[in-house]
């Protein structure tokens, strides 16, 4: 059995989970690299959490913004490979109507973070942290990196289990597209 071959098993278990336990509507579409895209955009709950200066957020405090929201751990090998193309991401299109808010479970706390971030190069993202490592939980997430796509009213509008690509030309003409009509609901 090749690596591709158990990714594709592992993905499509993922997806079969998460069916199974997203009581809200089915995919309307699959996105650039598997982006799934909800039929109607989905409530997100309360998640509480701290920048990298140890002030307190939520998701809330996004509202107005579109959100790419990755939940993510220093020691997850996967992570590690994307975070140089989300910090890519946000600064080509980080600003006042799109962030990518990369959230760590990491319990060691941000210090772990600003080591990681030192240590991959990473220059353009913000620290944000949950220590509690609930986030995930709270979220639905299988596992790390799990990512939301979030519109500017604060609904999941899409998600993506793993790492990709975030920064290649056709996801960011995707997410251009996206910002946009975000940006166009939430006026």
């Amino acid at each position: 059995m090749t690596l591709v071959t158990i990714k594709r098993g592992v993905a499509f278990a993922c997806l079969m989970v998460l069916a199974s336990v997203a009581p809200a509507s089915p995919p309307e579409g699959i996105g650039p690299q598997g982006v799934m895209l909800w039929e109607s955009p989905r409530d997100l709950p309360e998640l509480a959490f701290e920048d990298g200066k140890g002030e307190p957020l939520t998701l809330a405090d996004f509202q107005g913004q579109m959100v790419l929201l990755n939940i993510w751990a220093t020691w997850c090998g996967p992570c590690r490979e994307e975070m140089p193309a989300l910090d890519a991401l946000q600064a080509s299109l980080g600003g006042k109507a799109f962030e990518v808010v990369a959230l760590s479970i990491d319990r060691r706390g941000v210090e772990a973070v600003q080591d990681f971030y030192t240590d991959v190069g990473i220059e353009h993202l913000r620290q944000y942290i949950d220590t509690t490592g609930m986030a995930g939980t709270k979220l639905g997430a299988l596992g790390v990196p799990t990512t939301l796509l979030i519109d500017s009213r604060g609904d999941e509008i899409g998600r993506l289990v793993g790492a990709t690509e975030w920064d290649t030309p056709g996801m960011t003409a995707f997410l251009e597209e996206t910002i946009g009509h975000s940006t166009e609901v939430s006026l």
